[in-house]
């Protein structure tokens, strides 16, 4: 399943199905085959996606630390990071937050 992410103030955007249930998680919605996030939401989505962000790059920070600590080599890292994933979708959330314009999927 894919997620197309539609609103008059931006570009679509297309998730594959993981990235897509998990960006809705983190910005608290359902994931579903419709939705909606509307223009007041969407300052609290930013937030919780730079949080995500920075949560995800102080565990891998951590874990590097404690690799080296061991003496161990340091963990792979993720081909494509949360930081790089975000990045169109929050560019997308403040267009449209400055448009006042919902973001609605599967519609």
């Amino acid at each position: 399943m894919l997620y197309k992410f539609k609103s008059k103030a931006a570009g679509d955007l297309i998730l594959l199905e993981p990235q897509g249930v998990q960006f809705l998680h983190i910005i608290g919605k359902t994931p579903g085959p419709q939705g909606i996030i509307d223009a007041p939401e969407m300052p609290a989505a930013i937030a919780a996606l730079q949080r995500a962000v920075e949560q995800q790059e102080a565990a891998q920070a951590q874990a590097v630390a404690d690799a080296a600590a061991q003496g161990q080599p340091a963990p792979r890292l993720e081909g494509i990071s949360l930081r790089q994933r975000s990045k169109p979708i929050i560019d997308m959330l403040q267009r449209c937050h400055q448009a006042a314009q919902p973001i609605v999927w599967g519609v």
